[in-house]
Order: structure tokens, then C-alpha cells, then sequence
């Protein structure tokens, strides 16, 4: 029989899955392009242009248009962007996504990436991408459509001598070591022939648009699938020190260790430090901040290739948590939005946010505290079958077990909705997990320490399934309160 608090519970777990999935279909992809973006015949208008680049771009000026698009919303984006724009002449494309698109146009190259590590279809699309683009010229405008994922999902060695399996060896060294994902993503950056902005050093003379759906920081824009088309800042002395500061070396196969032990290891494009910051520092409020790379002047000859290249920011995380706001509102909860444990060690962010979360409930009864970002986890053996927000909230559960009979929920979950090297998006926990648990013959401190979340949380019913989304806009926490 089914206690009142038993159901009390079943509801919140309810209400967080609703503002988490109701968060991720308000984050619209053909909303938010639209919004950026309007098509006018052979005109591409500019809707909110900041006087940094130009208003309008005129298509018919060149006599053939490439669009590479890659990441986790890499099929959404392209499907967008060619239901708008209505010319096909001189079109052609490559488009790397993590599933096979439902709708296929014979004018592109379709590739299945791996995630979270490197497939054949990795190596193949970046190939397929490079051989595009070096048909560039003055007379051609370039698309890239880039979301998160992509930094596993297209990649090819610089060396390449470097086999596929050395570089699966080398992306698992990197997310096991607990370090952010702006430091890994720079030592990828250096690693690759099309990340820190040599994709587009392919096409140097080429104007180039690309649109963006950041799943990093938005203060670390040019980390976004390691940043294949922007200006790269980080440098080989940065690289060595994050090498040296994780103890990566003994974990990198012989061939990448060899790599980056060079004397003539090459910098990526970009990488001056007189160089203006690729992005200014964005305004708490402005989601969909327009940037241009506009320091032609202060550019070497390679660094010509980013002369007349344009940024749209389509969608950030600032819009998940936004959504995430307005519905917890609308569901009677009290809001409150903090972003503080970003990249932080997924304990230690347990144990802030928990504290937050209790100060708080103390004061506002019906209580939800929303927090974006990722966190991080430094695996010290082979990982069981889980992720970074499993993890989060299986230690969440630890803790939430000293609070019998009250109403709490804690709902982690990537926007994606793949969490780690699993099929689910995250998992809710609330006080009766542990001993729920124990009742499947699961103990969740051993859990924790293997990394295996994903098999408790399915036995309980407890994981957050949606599939891939299509979107990808960081992971979001919700911890939600409410008094009987």
C-alpha cells in the first residue's frame, strides 16, 4: 500500500521532471534561430546586429555556400537552417551528429559521431570536412553550425600517426582527470587538426558565419567542441603545465605522449597574447550577446582566416535556467537561481547546494533552487556504467537520507539527455534512495566509488530518460521543497 508520503514524494519527483524537460522544449532551436536570423530571398538579415559586423549578408555575392555542422544539435540546426534558407546553388555540406537525422539532403555528407569518446565516424567527418573546405575560396561563405559533443564526435590527431584507439585513450585520460572542461578542451585544442580554429585556417580566404549553442561557459566560448572555426588563446606552455598539474602523461598512450613531449609541438591559430579576447566579458542578462572577431589590424597572416568571420550566440545555458525559472514559478515554487558550483568537484557542489538548499527551505516552504553548469569527477579506475549528474545525485541521496518524511527532491540532468557513457539524461534522488537501494541489493557508497550509478538509479525507477534531445545546453540541478 501507498503511504501519503510515499505519493507526496512520487509528485516532486513529477514536478522536477516537468521543469526539466518543459526548460529544454522552451529552448527552442527554430525559435531561437529566428529570432537571431531572417532569410529575405538572396538576403540573410542580421535581426539584433550589435554594430560589431555587418546587418545584412548578400548570398548571391558568392558563388557557393558550405555549411559544416557538428555536435549534439548539429541535425536540428542544419535542418533549421535549410528550411530557411531557400538557395541551393553551389550548397554542399558535412553534418556530424550523434544519431542517424531523419530528414537527408544528397547535397551533404552525413556522419555518425562518437561520444563520449572518438568512432570511425569521428575521424571520417573531420576528414570529409577538411577535403570541403579546402575547395574554398574569396567567392565562397561558410556556415559552421556548432554545439556541444562536438569535441568527441569530430576529431582527427594532428600526427597521424596517431591511431583511432590511441585517441579514444587519450579523450578518456582527459575526462577522468576531474579536470573543467575549458583545460581539457584546451589540451584537445593542441591535440587536433580541426580544434582551436584550424578548421577554419582550411579556408582562410572564406567568409564564415558560425552559429552557436554553447554547453560551456559562456565566458569560455571558444571551448565549445574545443572551437574548430574561432581564434584560440591557449598556448603549448599552458598545455604542459595542465599536463604536469593532472599527472596526465602516464595516462596518455606512447604515440600522444610523444606528441606533446615535442620541442616543435605547433601552436593553434590565434593564439596571441595581443590578440583582444575572442569574446568580451558577456552581461549577466544577455543570452544571445552578437560578437565579431574584428582585429584584422593586430592579425598575422594566419590569423587572417578569422578576419571576416561572424558569431551568433542562438541559445545559452542562460536560457535553460531562465525556462527552468518560469516554470518552477508557475508550478507555486519559490525560485531561486545558483550557478556558483560551476565545474566544481561534483561533492563538493553536492555539499553546497544542499546547504544552500536547506537555508533556504527554511525560509520558503515550497522551494525550487536551480543551478547550471557541469560538475566534474576525477575517476580514479575503469567507470561503471554512469555519468556526472548520476554521480551528483547519488551523493545528493547520502545526504538526503538523514531527512526521513520530509519532502525533498534533488533532479540532476544533462539537457542532452545523455549522462556520461549511459542512455539516460540524469537521476532524482530524495530521502527513502538508500534504503530503497539496499532493498535491490545496491549500496550506494560502493556505487559512488565505482562510478556506477546508472544500474541503481534504472533498478529504482529513478533515472531521467528522454533520448537525445537535440539540444545541448549544459546540465541543469534542480532541488525542489515543499512542507506537508
Amino acid at each position: 500500500m501507498t503511504s501519503a508520503s510515499d505519493t507526496a514524494l512520487d509528485a516532486l519527483h513529477a514536478a522536477a521532471t516537468e521543469i526539466f524537460t518543459g526548460a529544454i522544449k522552451a529552448c527552442n532551436i527554430a525559435f531561437a534561430f529566428d529570432r537571431r536570423l531572417r532569410f529575405d530571398g538572396n538576403t540573410l538579415h542580421r535581426l539584433l546586429p550589435d554594430g560589431s559586423g555587418p546587418a545584412t549578408i548578400d548570398l548571391s555575392s558568392y558563388k557557393r555556400i558550405f555549411v559544416i555542422a557538428l555536435g549534439k544539435a548539429a541535425g536540428p540546426m542544419l535542418d533549421t537552417l535549410l528550411d530557411r534558407m531557400k538557395r541551393r546553388q553551389g550548397l554542399r555540406g558535412v553534418c556530424c551528429y550523434n544519431q542517424v537525422p531523419g530528414r537527408r539532403s544528397w547535397r551533404f555528407r552525413y556522419f555518425e559521431g562518437g561520444h563520449p569518446l572518438p568512432n570511425e565516424d569521428t575521424f571520417a567527418a573531420a576528414r570529409a570536412a577538411l577535403a570541403l573546405l579546402k575547395k574554398a575560396k574569396r567567392d565562397t561563405l561558410i556556415f559552421f553550425l556548432i554545439s556541444g559533443g562536438g569535441s568527441a564526435m569530430f576529431d582527427l590527431p594532428i600526427d597521424p600517426q596517431i591511431t583511432l584507439e590511441e585517441t579514444r585513450q587519450f579523450h578518456q585520460a582527459l575526462l577522468a582527470s576531474g579536470a573543467p572542461i575549458n583545460e581539457i578542451n584546451t589540451l584537445r585544442k593542441h591535440f587536433s587538426a580541426v580544434k582551436g580554429g584550424r578548421l577554419a585556417m582550411a579556408a582562410p580566404d572564406a567568409a564564415k558565419v558560425s552559429l552557436l549553442l554553447p554547453d560551456v561557459p559562456l565566458r569560455s566560448l571558444d571551448a565549445l567542441s574545443s572551437g574548430p572555426s574561432s581564434p584560440d588563446h591557449s598556448t603549448v606552455a599552458e598545455v604542459r603545465e595542465l599536463i604536469a598539474r593532472y599527472n596526465l602523461a602516464p595516462k596518455f598512450p606512447p604515440s600522444v605522449r610523444a606528441f606533446f613531449e615535442r620541442a616543435d609541438m605547433p601552436e593553434s591559430p590565434g593564439n596571441k597574447s595581443w590578440l583582444p579576447p575572442f569574446f568580451p566579458k558577456l552581461p549577466k542578462t544577455d543570452s544571445v550577446l552578437v560578437r565579431r572577431v574584428t582585429a584584422a589590424a593586430f592579425m598575422s597572416d594566419e590569423d587572417v582566416a578569422f578576419r571576416d568571420s561572424v558569431f551568433e550566440i542562438l541559445l545559452s545555458s542562460h536560457d535553460l535556467v531562465e525556462s527552468a525559472r518560469a516554470l518552477a514559478e508557475k508550478a507555486g515554487f519559490h525560485a531561486v537561481v545558483d550557478n556558483s558550483c560551476d565545474d566544481w568537484d561534483y561533492a563538493d557542489a553536492a555539499r553546497y547546494l544542499l546547504g544552500r538548499f536547506h537555508s533556504l527551505r527554511a525560509i520558503h516552504p515550497r522551494l525550487c533552487l536551480i543551478s547550471v553548469g557541469e560538475v566534474t569527477v576525477t575517476m580514479d579506475r575503469t567507470p561503471g556504467a554512469g555519468g556526472r549528474n548520476q554521480q551528483f545525485a547519488m551523493a545528493c541521496a547520502l545526504e538526503l537520507e538523514k531527512h526521513q518524511g520530509e519532502r525533498l527532491t534533488v533532479l540532476s540532468a544533462g539537457s542532452d539527455g545523455i549522462d556520461g557513457n549511459t542512455q539516460s539524461a540524469g537521476a532524482i534522488a530524495d530521502p527513502t534512495t538508500v534504503a530503497r537501494a539496499h532493498t535491490f541489493g545496491f549500496h550506494l557508497k560502493e556505487s559512488l566509488a565505482a562510478f556506477n550509478a546508472c544500474p541503481m538509479f534504472t533498478a529504482l525507477g529513478d533515472s531521467v530518460v528522454t533520448g537525445p534531445t537535440g539540444q545541448n545546453l549544459r546540465d541543469i540541478r534542480l532541488l525542489i521543497a515543499e512542507k506537508d
